[in-house]
């Protein structure tokens, strides 16, 4: 079996930082321990950076960004081939990882962190090796620029698939890089940094710090010299970005929280779209933005959405993310579990009906960060769990009685990250996709699509990734006037 701290340890890469292509020793003294939270037991320690080594790290990716941004598109999408390559030949190893440092079940890395995360880079170098960065308009060239420095800051929750979102585009057209990942899983960002150093990224180019956001974060999206800084994470943590980079003018995307709805329509096979919709909300113990966390089905059909929902519930499992058996592990870390406990009561104390669930751990395991798989029916658009990011294994069923009205409640929220329409009447449910105000819809449970943009209205975001979109964010475009000029 595959351990990747020990994996680590042994290649004397355990250092916590890689910049200018070089493993070292941050210069802050502040240590953090990362914790398995299946066990609530620390499997490895790291030393987090300051400001001084974002300092570093932003100059090394400033004087690489010459050369790099200059190779040819071939050279580029030869070296993202070879990293998506490793990252496969690497996957079990960056599985376990996955599973140790944020509880994800083995059988949910291998089947969807990993390959995911390898579908990004696979797409960023498919699109670059057909992507027009110069276009004529009469006799204006309008050119696509790579935009320079770009400060990288990922979650916890999909630790590989958002580094890969973000930092795959970016190489792809040519800018430098320093990343920022999550110090609460920083072992498949190390694994990662492993595969471009050895998939031949020169040095400079890619540039990884661990850090807290306050300190490594705020110094990150505040540097004159980073000229983007994009963020995936909490809404609070996008407004503190933003905030810390205006002085500098710089480019800000975000990607930020949701409180997806998910309509199920009166012609709706309810066995079609109940099992999945669970399933959906539920994947990755409920820790994706982009969850559809409110099922909004008609009034009528509640009673019956309600046995389905428990039904799919009672056969999924909770427990050792190790085990191949288990179909869904342990909240990630201490602080999200007790804010999910907490939601959970407060579902409670507001009337909402329990259908499965509830507070505490499910019968048999006294250990871990492990939360009950939660249903609550009967939810109103008003209560605190229909309005607030829960970020859990938390399903909240409201009733509707028009179509309309489903609309008004899908919309009724300060999110508008991704949303979902179930029914058999494919223009009707292309008609609700259109009305709701978010920046990705799915219709019926389509296969995920990584050439599809994703991002957010209102609070849940600005900017797009995934997609010829997430590239074109770090592009700056010029137009060069006169460029084809007759009197040439």
């Amino acid at each position: 079996m595959i351990d990747p701290v020990v994996h680590l340890q042994t290649n004397d890469r355990f250092s916590s930082m890689f910049v200018n292509g070089r493993w070292l020793e941050p210069s802050g003294s502040v240590e953090v321990d990362v914790v398995n939270p299946a066990s609530e037991l620390p499997i490895a320690t790291i030393r987090l950076g300051d400001r001084s080594d974002v300092d570093a790290a932003v100059a090394a990716g400033r004087a690489a960004f010459a050369g790099w941004s200059q190779t040819p598109v071939s050279r580029r999408v030869a070296i993202l081939q070879r990293i998506r390559s490793l990252i496969l030949e690497r996957s079990e190893l960056f599985a376990r990882a996955i599973s140790l440092e944020m509880g994800a079940a083995i059988t949910s890395a291998r089947t969807a962190q990993v390959p995911l995360a390898a579908e990004h880079v696979r797409v960023a170098a498919e699109n670059l090796a057909s992507y027009a960065f110069t276009e004529m308009r009469g006799t204006t060239a309008v050119t696509h620029e790579p935009i320079g420095v770009c400060g990288l800051i990922t979650p916890w929750n999909w630790p590989l698939y958002q580094i890969t979102a973000k930092v795959a585009p970016a190489l792809a057209v040519g800018c430098t890089i320093v990343l920022k990942p999550s110090e609460l899983s920083p072992l498949s960002a190390l694994l990662f940094a492993e595969v471009l150093e050895d998939a031949g990224v020169p040095a400079g180019v890619f540039n990884l710090i661990n850090g807290s956001g306050p300190e490594v974060g705020e110094a990150l999206s505040s540097h004159p010299d980073v000229d983007m800084v994009s963020l995936t994470g909490s809404t609070r943590a996008g407004v503190l970005v933003s905030q810390a980079a205006a002085e500098t003018v710089k480019r800000v995307t975000l990607e930020l929280g949701g409180k997806s709805p998910n309509v199920v329509l009166p012609d709706a096979d309810l066995e079609a779209a109940v099992a999945p919709g669970v399933a959906a909300c539920f994947r990755n113990v409920g820790q994706s933005c982009s969850a559809p966390t409110r099922m909004i089905v008609p009034r009528s059909s509640l009673a019956e959405v309600e046995r389905i929902a428990e039904a799919t519930v009672n056969a999924l499992v909770v427990g050792d993310p190790s085990d191949e058996e288990t179909t869904h592990g342990p909240i990630a870390n201490r602080a999200q579990f007790e804010r999910v406990q907490a939601m959970i009561a407060t579902g409670i104390a507001e009337g909402a009906k329990l259908v499965c669930g509830g507070t505490g751990r499910p019968d048999g395991l006294e250990r871990g960060f492990y939360a009950r798989l939660t249903v609550f029916s009967e939810v109103t658009a008003g209560m605190t769990i229909a309005q607030k990011e829960i970020f859990g294994p938390v399903l909240t069923v409201i009733p509707y009685d028009t179509i309309e009205k489903a609309i008004a409640i899908a919309n009724d929220t300060i999110y508008g990250l991704g949303a979902h329409v179930q029914g058999r009447d494919r223009e009707q449910a292309r008609r609700v996709a259109r009305a709701i105000r978010a920046g990705q819809v799915h219709i019926n449970y389509p296969a995920w699509d990584p050439q599809a943009p994703f991002g957010g209205y209102k609070r849940s975001g600005t900017g797009r990734e995934y997609g010829v979109e997430g590239m074109e964010e770090y592009l700056e475009t010029k137009a060069i006037v006169g460029f084809d000029a007759a009197d040439d």
